[in-house]
């Protein structure tokens, strides 16, 4: 009789490829198993740690046959944090993986004439370590200390870090210099256990056009003990810190942001530059965390659009409007959409500081107001989309196939939920190609334009 794979149990398994995720995958008695920081090719002894009954998970006991594209990891902490889930795959092959998973995930939702769509290979980033710009680390009291970080993967284990592969110089250097303070002042930190203390999250985004930051503090509760103290430490230690906000969200949540936003001091906003526009971002405000990236991916959806003079455009997802209003100068009108109204106040500002008339924004879920604007008699000549990783709501995918605008493309964080919001897009539309654009190097996210013809 077969001995029962159970937690412990080691075999020898050859990875056959990587999973949406980064992790190694490999087959066992004709189930699957995922195997973190093991590359196609490899011959592993692996070790489970989870039986599912439906798959395994496992570790690398021991390497038997090494991959040509493993290299030397870009961190020490590499297999003890995420973010880098990538970091000891050569990067050419990291670029092969993220065209591979959009192939991946077609053949999996097998949308209309999924086999002929033109995947074109991943634009690799010009600089592929230290380009983040906003690191949103927890704050815990490790070995007595005040300590920021990222947790281990599957735990609310902080481990410190003062440098990071992915993150910009600046911005580690300032979380460092605030823990100090935090330290020096006594300010007391969140203990996640006991529910208890102040500080619980620090929110650094750095503006690569004006070498300074933001810096929000997310705090367990309205009060933020010797603020003033605080805040005179930060401005006389930490000078490249020109905007301070506290954003209160008391309790035990799983979500890092609260209801409520104060600003403490310096300036209200910080700028970015994205081609040939500049922005003003609110601490809330979404902008994507590679500047340099960002203007290829924007230049592509802008090509892949065609508009003409006179076109009426909606931004669907607009966040602080940085995509409606690169296009503005062509398109005879854009409406925009977002559901947070902060980021919606920081697109009609930055319509205004950009010299730009023809946009109109509005507070609202896209698949609420995109209908609304229909009935109310609005057509769209062409509309851009940009959704959370969790992809489009049906009921804007139907207001699309309703309103059959001539020019569409989709820019997406999540190969999954694209193919998946395919499979309905693509009875109306042909997908011209899906050209990929390496945002986030060392990890295993991809960012994809999508250029549609209607049929």
């Amino acid at each position: 009789m077969e001995e029962e794979v159970q937690i412990g149990s080691r075999f020898p398994l050859t990875i056959k490829r990587l999973d949406i995720n980064g992790a190694g995958i490999g087959y066992f008695k004709h189930k699957i198993c995922f195997v973190p920081d093991a590359l196609p090719g490899e011959v592993v002894v692996a070790e489970v740690t989870m039986v599912h009954p439906r798959y395994l998970q496992a570790k690398v006991h021991k390497l038997r046959k090494k991959s040509p594209d493993r290299v030397q990891p870009v961190d020490s902490l590499y297999g003890k944090i995420g973010g880098i889930e990538l970091g000891a795959l050569s990067y050419p092959a990291q670029l092969r993986f993220k065209t591979d998973v959009i192939k991946q995930s077609l053949a999996k939702f097998k949308p209309r004439d999924w086999e002929d769509i033109d995947v074109r290979p991943t634009i690799a980033a010009p600089q592929q370590l230290h380009y983040r710009n906003k690191a949103q680390f927890p704050v815990r009291i490790v070995d007595g200390h005040v300590r920021a970080g990222l947790y281990a993967p599957n735990s609310h284990d902080l481990i410190p870090l003062t440098t990071f592969a992915t993150q910009r110089p600046l911005t580690m250097q300032l979380i460092t210099g605030l823990c100090a303070i935090i330290e020096k002042l006594a300010i007391p930190v969140y203990d996640e256990k006991a529910n208890s203390g102040i500080i619980k999250t620090l929110v650094v985004r750095e503006s690569a056009a004006d070498k300074n930051a933001q810096l929000t503090i997310i705090t367990n509760s309205s009060k933020l003990p010797r603020k003033r103290e605080l805040l005179t430490a930060i401005a006389t230690e930490l000078p490249a810190i020109v905007s301070v906000s506290q954003n209160v969200n008391p309790g035990r949540s799983s979500l890092v942001w609260g209801a409520e936003t104060r600003h403490l001091a310096g300036t209200k906003y910080i700028y970015e530059e994205i081609g040939d526009h500049r922005f003003a971002l609110s601490p809330q405000a979404f902008l994507q965390l590679n500047p340099e990236q960002t203007a290829t991916l924007y230049q592509i959806a802008e090509d892949a659009l065609h508009l003409q003079a006179g076109d009426t455009l909606v931004d669907a997802y607009c966040g602080v409007g940085t995509i409606g209003l690169s296009m503005a100068k062509t398109a005879g009108s854009v409406r925009g959409m977002d559901i947070i109204p902060a980021a919606i106040d920081d697109a009609k500002m930055n319509a205004t500081d950009n010299g730009i008339q023809n946009v109109d924004y509005e507070v609202g879920k896209a698949e609420d107001l995109l209908p609304q604007w229909l009935h109310d008699g609005f057509k769209p000549d062409a509309v851009v989309v940009d959704p959370p990783r969790t992809g489009l709501e049906s009921g804007f995918i139907k207001a699309i196939l309703r309103s059959k605008p001539r020019k569409f493309v989709y820019i997406s964080c999540n190969p999954s939920t694209l193919a998946r919001d395919l499979r309905d897009l693509s009875r109306l539309y042909r997908v011209n190609f899906i050209q990929s654009v390496d945002m986030f190097p060392q990890t295993a996210r991809v960012e994809a334009v999508v250029s549609f013809t209607r049929r």
